[in-house]
């Protein structure tokens, strides 16, 4: 079983549309029963919040369910996860430095952290991005964006650890 946790800022916008996408991707591959899939935000503002209406909207029109509620990033789940896929410079910092201290704790004897921690658009094909951008202040074009580059993504990643 693959471990794969996606992570966003508030885990209301990004990363459970990127949960979503791939999950649906496992379910049209006949890949769903190897893969555990989860989504959390390096902040903890949206706690126990379902998704912004305005992606579950923009992914409903794809035949793409968000149902997951919103968690915060944990220091368990570089021990609990394979692959950490993060949408933004910032989030990849946050997960690298909680990994730090993730290994400080390691070192004392308290986790043994082994998560992939990587931007998801290095598997884009389609796109050539350098972040997943955050389309919380923007119009719906920025959510069919979002949804655009997490298609892309998600295909490259499912390719990469479906092998």
């Amino acid at each position: 079983m693959k471990r794969v946790l996606f992570v966003c800022l508030g885990n209301i916008c990004r990363s459970p549309a990127a949960e979503g996408v791939f999950l649906h991707q496992l379910t049209q591959a006949g890949a769903a029963d190897r893969f555990l899939v989860d989504s959390a935000g390096t902040g903890g503002w949206h706690v126990g919040k379902a998704a912004d209406p305005r992606m579950r909207a923009a992914a409903s029109q794809r035949g793409i369910a968000l149902t997951s509620r919103a968690r915060q990033l944990e220091l368990s789940d570089l021990d609990r996860f394979d692959h950490i896929l993060t949408m933004d410079a910032a989030n990849l910092a946050h997960v690298q430095a909680l990994a730090r201290e993730g290994r400080s704790c390691a070192a004392a004897g308290a986790h043994g952290q082994q998560a992939r921690i990587e931007p998801l658009v290095g598997y884009c094909s389609r796109f050539d991005a350098h972040e997943v951008p955050d389309p919380y202040y923007g119009g719906e074009e920025g959510f069919e964006q979002v949804l655009d580059l997490l298609e892309d993504a998600c295909t490259g990643l499912l390719q990469a650890l479906d092998r």
